[in-house]
C-alpha cells in the first residue's frame, strides 16, 4: 500500500491476505487510530472478528506489535527504505521471527503455536 492509503484500499488487501487465514486463528485486530481504519466494521463483519483501537500514544496498548517492530529492527534498521528490500529477504526475516521460541508461548514458536502441528511448521523451509 502507499503513503495515502484509504480505508477501502486497507480493507481490500486486509480482506484478501486475512481470508488466507483459518477462521478458527482469526479473533480479533487493534488498530491505532489512523483514519485508514475508519471503515473497521467492514473488515469485523467480512472477517468474522472483533475490531478494537488504542488509544493515541499509547503504545503499550499494543505490547506484541511494538516487541514485533523490535524484532524486524534487528533485520531493518529505522529508516530502511522498503521499497528496494527484495520480498524476498523480507520474507526470509520474516520466517526466521516467526521461527524464534518466545517465553509467552512457553518456549514454542509463533509457528509451532499457529500450526498447531509441528510437521507443518517444519514443512515451511527458510
Amino acid at each position: 500500500l502507499g503513503k495515502n492509503k484509504t480505508s477501502s484500499e486497507v480493507n481490500q488487501v486486509t480482506i484478501r491476505r486475512f481470508t488466507e487465514i483459518p477462521k478458527t486463528q482469526r479473533k480479533t485486530m487493534t488498530f491505532d487510530n489512523g483514519k485508514e481504519f475508519s471503515n473497521h466494521a467492514e473488515l469485523s463483519k467480512e472477517l468474522e472478528l472483533l475490531c478494537y483501537f488504542a488509544n493515541p500514544y499509547h503504545s503499550w496498548e499494543r505490547g506484541l506489535n511494538e516487541h514485533t517492530n523490535g524484532l524486524l529492527r534487528q533485520f531493518f534498521p529505522k529508516q530502511t527504505n522498503f521499497k528496494i528490500v527484495k520480498p524476498e529477504t523480507l520474507e526470509r526475516a520474516v520466517m526466521l521471527i516467526n521461527k524464534r521460541p518466545r517465553k509467552s508461548l512457553d518456549y514454542k514458536t509463533p509457528f509451532e503455536v499457529f500450526y498447531s502441528d509441528k510437521s507443518d511448521a517444519d514443512a515451511l523451509q527458510i
